[in-house]
């Protein structure tokens, strides 16, 4: 009896695999035309080196290492009469690994172990209670594709028999099963994403174009081909095909940027980043218009001999030094022009010391040629009378001794000869006539 069982319960499963399919259209099922994703302009010096982006993350190309586990199906169950949050029934992976979590669900709940093979995820449940009832859903996940797909399905329990059957509300399966009965939860989705393990390198593509200007799309030229694979295609006119290149880890990455280094005039146009998985479903373009600009003139370099300063002596900053907050002591080394206005000062300062001294110099000289020539003056007067005075010695109450001088007595007038007398009168405590002690002297 419960070998009939099992059997009925399986023929059911494959009467309701056959009709009923997912509501919701996997990506895998998008035509094979690239959907243009950006498309910008970017402008680029001659002789520089051109990037052109072409990035995605989805392209990344990662073996599987955990035998087949980026795929899994796990059905949950909410709204129940026993309320509280959803939770997880049970859920396998695309390795036939199967778990159920609730003890009350151990051998109540079956998964089809052909799931991944031939596309039926459709849930089991044996016995059905009034505790099962709620909200049913199916979720397929593919972690290497980033694939996430829900189908739900309400089921309900009564105990009418002629009430059983199944309907659609507008948004949603609704299944109604007497109770005890067993009740098929149908998921069914047989996209080869799913069903299928593909060789993933064979089928991840990568491909750019140019388009030069006037030429439209459907008669661009094939720059390079990338396959995950490894192997590589290069074509192109020969002007360019040696001068664009892709890096060696893109897969690896998913960064498929094209370089262009040196960039020409000639390689104005437009470019076309197209990304291809087949395995998931991933057909992508990325349209970049490519203008070529005159080089930007650079400036002489600071340490020529025409621009009249020299850098080339002087070090240059230490790139493995630490940057911390310090204070840096900048040290400018000096023009011509500044060396010339300095020498300057210092000349001017030496001549004036210079005329200074000479000043000095000059007027000690002729204060002492003064001198000289009124003592010959004096000397040449006396010898023309051929006057000599001797000394002689006046006798006054302190017996004070004096000196004899040559005093010329040739006077002009009368008023010279007073003014001489005056110059020659003596300190008036004495009153002595030298004029009359020397007309005294004289005649005698």
């Amino acid at each position: 009896m419960e070998l009939q069982s099992q059997v009925l319960l399986w023929e059911l499963v494959l009467l309701h695999s056959s009709a009923v399919l997912l509501s919701s259209v996997p990506s895998g099922s998008l035509p094979a035309a690239s959907s243009v994703v950006s498309e910008s302009t970017v402008s680029w010096a001659a002789g520089a080196l051109a990037v052109l982006r072409c990035q995605s993350p989805r392209m990344v190309w990662t073996q599987d290492r955990l035998h087949d586990r980026q795929r899994v199906v796990h059905w949950d169950l909410s709204g129940s009469p026993a309320g509280g949050p959803a939770r997880r029934l049970v859920d396998m992976y695309s390795a036939g690994e199967q778990r159920v979590y609730g003890p009350r669900d151990h051998g109540r709940l079956l998964l089809p172990p052909s799931a991944f093979h031939d596309g039926n995820f459709s849930l089991l449940i044996r016995a059905v209670e009034y505790a099962d009832e709620g909200l049913y859903t199916c979720n397929l996940h593919h972690h290497y594709c980033h694939l996430y797909e829900t189908l739900a399905v309400r089921l309900e329990v009564t105990d009418n028999p002629q009430e059983a059957g199944a309907h659609w509300d507008g948004e949603k399966e609704v299944l109604v099963v007497e109770r005890g009965a067993p009740a098929l939860l149908t998921c069914v989705n047989r996209e080869h994403v799913w069903t299928d393990r593909h060789l993933e390198e064979a089928q991840q593509v990568v491909h750019w174009d140019r388009q030069p200007p006037g030429v439209p799309h459907d008669r661009a030229d094939r720059l390079l081909d990338l396959y995950a694979s490894g192997e590589r295609r290069a074509y192109g006119p020969p002007f360019l095909r040696d001068r664009v290149a892709v890096g060696v880890d893109a897969f690896a990455r998913g960064d498929f940027s094209l370089r262009i280094d040196p960039l020409e005039p000639a390689d104005e146009g437009t470019y076309s980043c197209h990304l291809h998985h087949h395995y998931c479903g991933l057909h992508e373009r990325r349209i970049f218009h490519l203008r070529v600009t005159e080089p930007v003139a650079e400036p002489p370099p600071r340490d020529s001999p025409g621009n009249g300063s020299s850098h080339s002596g002087a070090p240059g900053p230490d790139s493995t030094l630490p940057r911390g907050r310090s204070v840096i002591n900048v040290i400018v080394p000096e023009g011509r022009a500044h060396f010339f206005q300095q020498l300057g000062y210092v000349l001017a300062t030496l001549l004036l010391f210079i005329l200074l001294l000479i000043t000095v110099i000059l007027a000690t000289r002729q204060r002492r040629r003064g001198g000289y020539e009124y003592s010959d003056k004096k000397s040449g007067k006396s010898k023309g009378k051929d006057v000599n005075l001797a000394e002689f010695t006046v006798a006054t109450g302190d017996q004070a001794v004096y000196r004899s001088e040559d005093i010329q007595l040739d006077y002009k007038n009368n008023i010279l000869k007073e003014r001489a007398e005056l110059g020659h009168t003596p300190l008036p405590t004495k009153n002595i006539d030298l004029d009359k002690v020397f007309r005294k002297e004289y005649c005698k």
